[in-house]
């Protein structure tokens, strides 16, 4: 086991329309998409796809969409260790103009407790909120063991206080200071307290404001990619925390900047993709991203 994400699986159908149907219409969308989804999932299909495939714990139902989910997984290396529930869970897409509309069917109903895993060999785990009991078990163990912990902080869970006493990395979304109240610069100070020696406030396409081991607060501008060339953001951000566990996991001497501005690059690459499975760069695509693109001003 190289690295263990943790999270819910979605299947994602993302498709392209100006307006969506009420009543008794009909439309038809212009292009879709069908792909794994989840935050923590689509991180784990990035860092496969980047040439490190984690393992992965997650939501399984006896479906056809976990089988469906179960050959994606196949496909890039992953082994997926499945938590029962009733139900595979759904999320339909809309991206627009930049922004994106989401409407989620979900079915968080563990039918069993948290699998006993062996994480011999393990070098970092990724917790995206979900699975709280899950997420706070093996932050505990990871930390007990010396194996990085990251979180992505894309809104305020049951338990994000606790969790947070035990992550090294975590990079947050403005969700989650608006839900706090606070500024990105007040969360950064918040993550500090609580002991994380990384942490940061993804802002679109601002960037991220970030402070490292040092303490000191950064600002890691965005790259600009041209507004006609944007088609989904939706996973961006999965994709920048795929992205940054997979270069620490490559190169784990190198400083947290590098990493944010390999995940960065990996990011300015998604958004020009239907879907997030057709988002996932390659090293390839990330060295292209950085040669093509400009900070945004």
């Amino acid at each position: 086991m190289h690295a263990l994400f943790i999270g819910q699986t979605y299947i994602d159908v993302t498709f392209l329309i100006d307006r969506i149907p009420i009543g008794d219409e009909k439309a038809v969308a212009k292009d879709y998409a069908v792909s794994f989804g989840g935050n923590a999932v689509s991180a784990a299909f990035c860092c496969a796809k980047l040439g490190i495939a984690p393992d992965l714990l997650t939501s399984q139902a006896d479906d056809w969409l976990a089988r469906m989910f179960l050959d994606m997984a196949a496909k890039y290396g992953i082994s997926v260790h499945g938590r029962k529930v009733h139900e595979s869970s759904l999320s339909f897409v809309m991206p627009h103009h930049g922004q994106r509309a989401i409407l989620r069917c979900r079915d968080d109903h563990y039918l069993h407790p948290v699998p006993p895993l062996d994480i011999s060999g393990c070098r970092a785990l990724h917790l995206d909120g979900h699975q709280a009991d899950a997420a706070i078990q093996y932050a505990k163990l990871c930390r007990e063991k010396g194996i990085l912990t990251s979180l992505d902080g894309g809104g305020m869970r049951s338990n994000t206080m606790e969790l947070l006493e035990f992550i090294d990395v975590a990079i947050c979304s403005e969700r989650l200071c608006e839900q706090l109240k606070l500024t990105p610069e007040g969360l950064c100070v918040l993550l500090k307290d609580k002991g994380c020696r990384v942490g940061g406030v993804t802002l679109g396409a601002k960037g991220l404001i970030w402070y490292g081991e040092d303490g000191e607060i950064r600002m890691l501008p965005a790259l600009a990619v041209p507004k006609d060339e944007v088609i989904d953001t939706n996973g961006a951000g999965d994709i920048f925390h795929g992205a940054y566990v997979y270069s620490y996991l490559a190169n784990p001497h190198e400083p947290w900047g590098a990493h944010f501005r390999f995940a960065r690059a990996a990011s300015a690459h998604s958004v020009r993709y239907l879907g997030i499975e057709h988002s996932l760069p390659t090293l390839a695509d990330i060295a292209a991203a950085e040669r093509e693109f400009r900070e945004a001003a």
